[in-house]
């Protein structure tokens, strides 16, 4: 061969595999990329004939399903409208977008999920994609007590399996019909958040937890070996935390109190003691633990999601930070913000003897053949505690329930373990946010919730201790 025919054979070849690389490029490496460009029409032309998979309930009820239209375009429909919103999310990809579940499972959904040289295969056979069914963990008959329960206030409730992470409840209020988002000016109007809202109180929304910060306050001084169940702490009225004075409930003075008679009673002057004497440094490592000051570990999006921690100017500052005020920390109060799922998995972590579960909002992944191609499988997301402290801890809620300030949520036959908390919106205000965390049977543990109600004339035990009862009720049969 000579030299002019080797160059150009050379120059063809490497032509050739330019050719191949962005072939490859696009068809098979950078194919999803290229498919969920929003400026890319062809693509959102394509999904609409697309099988849609279903998105159930763990019963096998139909939260989201899609039905073909008479010009062959598939169409989403959501059977319980606003009832399963918060969780489940919407799919309009030619109007106004794609949340919740939906989006976070979408590429099984869609059909999506094959490598990029099955498609072409699948391309070359002219098979046409078909979605996979999502089953979610969503118990129907809870999530309709706790939405019910909610009605006429604003709030959300999340409710867990201690031993599995399960998301068997996620409900906010106020809620949305996905249907409605086939209309940009009902989009425009949930976007705006009056009487429904797209907002997802259960995950994005952050609020004073009050009191029920005490269960973390409480595992860290246990856990630590600082302090025990018996441990004697003043429970006196008007003692100075971080140079200003703090006062307990209606101004009330105890003595000499234990910890357990502290949780009992919820006296904040003792908390904020121990919160002083365990330190910012021990206080944050229990916080890690839990969760807060990270994105939460949900199969869901993560742009619905807010962390959970001291919040300063919109950002999340450190515990350690100087700006914190450790007393207050500790009794929920300072610059604390929490989601309803980050108190759900602190009551979670108690449950199950100290260790912290990946919440899950996904049971498994069915293809359209019915069989199972993906099982979500319990995950271990920190040990928080030792087993003996868990246990201290509950006797502690259990007393809070028994006789303390969450009687409201006592069951018959069902020991309780739980804890109020009630935040003050602003100063001097009548309104509060009202909280109660809890999980049952306490030996037993099959549930763990969180519910919070916003803006409203009374305290945690009156208003959200009853909604959480209710919802515990339905799950636990």
């Amino acid at each position: 061969m000579n030299r002019p025919i080797a160059r150009l054979f050379v120059v063809i070849l490497a032509l050739f595999a330019l050719l191949v690389g962005f072939t490859s490029r696009w068809t098979v490496f950078e194919a999803s990329a290229l498919r969920h460009n929003p400026l890319n029409s062809r693509a959102l032309l394509e999904q609409e004939h697309i099988a849609r998979g279903e998105i159930v309930a763990s019963d096998g009820a139909v939260l989201a399903r899609s039905t073909r239209s008479s010009e062959g375009a598939y169409e989403r429909h959501y059977p319980y409208g606003e009832l399963f919103a918060d969780p489940i999310g919407y799919y309009f990809p030619q109007g106004e977008g794609i949340a919740g579940l939906e989006e976070y499972r979408d590429t099984v959904l869609s059909g999506q999920n094959e490598t990029g040289f099955q498609t072409i295969l699948n391309q070359l056979q002219g098979k046409q994609p078909e979605g996979e069914k999502v089953v979610t963990t969503l118990n129907v008959r809870a999530q309709r007590v706790a939405a019910e329960a909610l009605a006429g206030h604003r709030g959300a409730v999340v409710a867990l399996e201690p031993a599995t992470g399960a998301v068997r409840v996620m409900t906010s209020s106020p809620s949305y019909d996905p249907q409605d988002l086939g209309s940009h000016s009902a989009y425009e109007r949930l976007l705006s958040g009056g009487e429904a809202s797209l907002f997802n109180r259960a995950t994005q929304e952050g609020y004073a937890p009050g009191s029920t910060f005490k269960i973390v306050t409480a595992t860290a001084a246990i856990d630590t070996g600082a302090f025990s169940q018996s441990s004697l702490i003043s429970g006196a009225n008007g003692i100075v935390v971080s140079g200003k004075t703090l006062d307990n409930d209606n101004r009330e003075n105890f003595g000499l109190i234990t910890l357990k008679e502290a949780m009992t009673k919820s006296v904040d002057t003792a908390f904020a003691q121990v919160a002083e004497r365990v330190g910012k440094q021990t206080l944050a490592r229990y916080m890690d633990r839990f969760g807060f000051d990270h994105e939460p570990q949900l199969d869901y999006p993560t742009r619905q999601m807010t962390p959970s921690g001291e919040y300063y100017q919109g950002h999340v500052l450190a515990p350690t930070d100087p700006r914190v005020d450790v007393g207050r920390l500790g009794i929920g109060q300072d610059k604390l913000r929490v989601t309803p799922l980050q108190m759900a998995e602190v009551a979670a972590a108690v449950a199950n003897r100290g260790k912290l579960m990946v919440p899950h909002l996904t049971e498994r992944i069915v293809d359209p053949e019915g069989g199972t191609v993906q099982r979500i499988k319990p995950r271990v997301q920190a040990t928080v505690m030792k087993p003996s402290t868990a246990e201290a801890v509950r006797e502690m809620m259990e007393a809070v329930v028994n006789e303390g300030t969450g009687t409201p949520a006592q069951i018959p036959g069902v020991q309780v373990a739980g804890k109020t908390g009630t935040a003050e919106t602003q100063f001097g205000s009548s309104l509060n946010d009202a909280w109660f965390v809890a999980f049952a049977p306490a030996r037993s543990p099959r549930v763990a919730i969180a519910v919070t109600l916003e803006k409203v004339p009374g305290y945690g035990a009156t208003y959200a201790a009853p909604v959480a009862k209710r919802v515990m009720e339905a799950l636990l049969g």
